[in-house]
């Protein structure tokens, strides 16, 4: 018995964890469609109040809290992913040493 098959999820740990510093770079690519309407409808939000002579920091907070829910969604899918990842490698082990100790040798 070989190394257990993690090629697709290191793969899609990796793509998230390339969104995710997407997202800390304020990107807008990795965002799903309702966080782009959040972070879009506050700077246009922000922009109206500041063409009215108007504060911007109700449009700041709302942008800060999508950016950082997508964060957050990002982070989360991370560590169900590495989670995952180290239940199949536990998995291959277990099935592994069953394999060894059922031998007569």
């Amino acid at each position: 018995m070989g190394k257990p098959d993690t090629r697709c999820l290191d793969k899609a740990i990796q793509q998230n964890e390339r969104k995710l510093a997407a997202v800390q770079n304020r990107e807008m690519w990795p965002l799903t469609g309702s966080e782009r309407r959040a972070v879009l409808g506050a700077a246009v939000s922000g922009a109206r109040s500041l063409r009215r002579g108007n504060g911007t920091a109700r449009a700041d907070r709302q942008m800060d809290t999508a950016w950082q829910s997508a964060e957050t969604r990002l982070i989360a899918e991370i560590v169900a992913l590495k989670t995952e990842r180290q239940r199949v490698v536990n998995e291959a082990a277990a099935a592994k040493a069953a394999k060894k100790s059922s031998g007569w040798w």
